[in-house]
């Protein structure tokens, strides 16, 4: 059969940062010569333009203030003049993620005859019975899609736990370049952190992430001064947004944070570094990966660091971090909001650098084995075959 046309649909994309936006980016380079993909995003920056070619890839922006219920209302009348422009071309649709989008891109679809196929992301958000208590249009939209492509377990058992047929339903987590995101060489190592301002004797524990209550950054903290009551010593690098428009990201968590650095007189083993494109050299020359999170479903940071050989210390979220880390072999779990058990774990992984660096070999075989983004991209062209036969 010909190259299938898909219209990617994120919330955000290069250069603007979300994990769906660099899932779509890195499948789109693998998919390249197999499939005919277009991209439709918003973008929270005004002056990134409209249009653009990233990677080869078409790409139309829709800016929108997500503070501004008269803006959000534009770009959702923006949304169905690109819809009819872009749509008559496509072949399939594939929508990254539950919201405000999802009603008239199922109602523009179905208006014109194409199918869709829907990626569902994050806990708690983009589940069916979220959609539900939007009202009866909303849970259409989630189940008017062809194919609905869970990345979690978790997610999964939502799916099932609505009546969502199996028949609909196939698991599609999230994946990774490991040729990107590989272990550092000894020499690699040293001339990264070099580069970093890191010195070489430095012990280093990476967080990624937005600053949300749901992220926990604070409670790691607060777990980084316990380790330091105990004589553990190490640099904390907080990598991700500390103020954003976005409703999750609260400005004072990192306020705070740095305040309490600076009144224990270690503001300098406290950093923060602003998003990045090039996250794969701070995985490489850390020591120890930490998700503190209450709520992930496939945490691409965590797949991320894994991918470069990196021991990880996450939180035990059933379905998720503990469908992708067996405590003890490819990485450590522990409870979720236990404080004293974080300090102590990732103390015990600074401890034994020995025992992290054989960790940290098998996480980079659980993501080469189970979640290379070539397996990811087969399986998105595979449902995108399976609509348009």
């Amino acid at each position: 059969m010909t190259s299938p046309s898909v219209l990617l649909v994120a919330g955000a994309y290069y250069p603007e940062i979300s994990a769906a936006g660099l899932q779509c980016q890195a499948a789109a380079a693998v998919l390249k010569g197999r499939a005919r993909v277009t991209v439709l995003a918003t973008a929270v920056d005004p002056s990134l333009p409209a249009t653009a070619i990233i990677d080869g890839v078409p790409v139309h922006r829709l800016t929108i203030d997500v503070r501004s219920g008269a803006s959000k209302a534009g770009a959702t009348l923006r949304l169905f003049s690109k819809l009819m422009s872009v749509l008559p071309g496509t072949d399939v649709v594939h929508v990254h993620g539950f919201s405000q989008k999802n009603v008239p891109i199922a109602v523009m679809a179905k208006a014109m005859g194409k199918p869709v196929v829907l990626s569902l992301h994050t806990s708690g958000q983009d589940e069916p019975q979220v959609a539900d208590s939007r009202g009866g249009l909303s849970g259409w939209a989630l189940r008017s899609a062809t194919f609905i492509l869970p990345v979690s377990p978790n997610l999964v058992r939502r799916c099932e736990d609505a009546g969502i047929p199996a028949s609909q339903v196939r698991f599609t987590p999230n994946g990774i370049d490991t040729d990107r995101f590989r272990p550092a060489t000894s020499d690699e190592r040293a001339a990264l952190r070099r580069e970093l301002g890191w010195q070489q004797t430095d012990r280093v524990i990476v967080f990624v992430g937005f600053f949300s209550r749901d992220k926990r950054p604070d409670l790691l903290f607060r777990a980084w001064k316990r380790m330091l009551e105990r004589g553990v010593s190490a640099k904390l690098v907080y990598i991700g947004a500390t103020s954003s428009p976005y409703f999750e990201v609260d400005r004072s968590i990192a306020e705070n944070i740095r305040q309490d650095a600076a009144a224990l007189g270690r503001a300098g083993d406290v950093l923060f570094v602003d998003p990045t494109h090039v996250m794969e050299r701070y995985y490489r020359a850390a020591d120890v990966f930490a998700l503190s999170s209450i709520r992930e479903a496939n945490p691409v940071s965590l797949l991320e660091a894994m991918s470069c050989g990196l021991p990880c210390v996450a939180s035990r979220l059933e379905g998720a971090t503990d469908a992708i880390v067996e405590d003890g072999v490819n990485g450590r779990l522990v409870e979720c909001d236990d404080e004293d058990g974080m300090a102590r774990t990732l103390a015990e992984v600074l401890s034994d650098p020995a025992a992290a660096a054989r960790m940290g070999a098998r996480a980079r075989d659980t993501i080469v084995t189970r979640y290379d983004i070539r397996q990811t991209a087969d399986r998105w062209l595979q449902a995108y075959e399976d609509t348009v036969r």
